[in-house]
């Protein structure tokens, strides 16, 4: 369903142990905007909502509502880190088109 690489779940995990609130996973959700219809969104959460699914990867709780769950099938999610950029990308196999950032698609 979702895949991680190791340089994002190693960022996550950091991220998890690092956070000022309690954290028990990490939210994935798709949600209208960025300049090409669709962004992703990632957030730290305290525990799953009632109809999310709850996936493990690679030892991560990864949480995932219903409307979001058909749109990240096949989602990687990998972490950059070099002198000029840093973040999370994602590589949607479902997207048809994608911004030069990638942080945006369209289906």
């Amino acid at each position: 369903m979702i895949q991680l690489t190791p340089k994002a779940a190693k960022a996550i995990q950091r991220f998890i142990k690092f956070s000022e609130t309690p954290a028990k996973g990490m939210r994935v959700s798709v949600s209208g905007g960025g300049c090409s219809g669709y962004q992703y969104g990632l957030k730290l959460e305290a525990d799953a909502a009632a109809d999310d699914t709850v996936l493990d990867v690679d030892g991560i709780r990864m949480l995932v509502d219903p409307a979001t769950l058909p749109l990240v099938e096949g989602l990687v999610i990998d972490f950059i880190d070099t002198m000029t950029e840093s973040g999370f990308k994602f590589d949607n196999p479902n997207a048809k088109a994608a911004c030069g950032c990638g942080k945006s698609f369209s289906f």
